[in-house]
């Protein structure tokens, strides 16, 4: 195996805990995820993937257990460290593709950047760039209202890709779309990851899509199988 972005060792993860409403959603989770892979996890609803997804993007931190991104442990960081780790090397997309409608496809592509230290007109070359990549380039000066699912969950895509991430973490990506356009959709990540030689952690409830994918690992009472 290459060298893994991700590694989760013991992950342990319940909400009310130490109340007698506890509620234990991950045991003792190991997952590793190498470069340049792409593995779907697979669970039913209230599994506790989005939490699992939420630790591995430093949005949320487990109760026991270590995180490592690129070999480096995440436990101790200051909120600020694990701010600058989620910026550079995560990539973010989720159901809903979340863009701020005020801005058009191509500036909610330039702010992540932006925020990172990267000069305007090289943000906004890179933002051309990754939208003539997913076949919406001519779509770059319109807001997201102007724009359809598919099309917005593309601009969504070359946004999580910004700031050139390791390692890309979706949601369900596609659980807003019709099967046509989640279909179309779903080839455009795979290949927007594997010509990158980005790793990706994809969250799906589609068995069909995550076949596509390196490995497919089930979610189920808290344990990965």
């Amino acid at each position: 195996m290459n060298d893994p972005v991700l590694e989760l060792k013991g992950i342990e993860k319940a909400y009310l805990r130490g109340t007698p409403g506890e509620i234990s959603v991950l045991h003792g989770l190991d997952l590793t995820v190498a470069r340049g892979e792409t593995v779907a996890l697979v669970a039913p609803s209230g599994a506790g993937k989005s939490t699992l997804l939420h630790i591995a993007g430093l949005l949320d931190t487990p109760d026991s257990g270590s995180v490592a991104i690129g070999g480096r442990q995440m436990a101790g960081l200051s909120e600020r460290a694990r701010t600058e780790v989620r910026r550079g090397e995560l990539g973010f997309v989720y159901q809903f593709h979340h863009l701020l409608p005020e801005f058009t496809a191509a500036e909610n592509i330039v702010l992540p950047q932006l925020a990172n230290g990267v000069a305007r007109a090289s943000a906004e070359a890179r933002a051309r760039a990754l939208l003539a990549q997913v076949g919406v380039g001519a779509r770059a000066g319109h807001r997201p209202a102007e724009l359809s699912g598919g099309e917005q969950q593309r601009v969504a895509f070359c946004r999580a890709l910004a700031n050139g991430p390791s390692l890309l973490l979706a949601d369900e990506p596609t659980g807003n779309l019709d099967p046509a356009t989640a279909n179309q959709v779903f080839e455009t990540l795979l290949s927007l990851v594997r010509s990158t030689g980005l790793s990706a952690l994809v969250a799906t409830h589609n068995l069909e899509l995550a076949a596509r994918m390196d490995r497919v690992l089930h979610l189920d009472t808290g344990h990965l199988a």
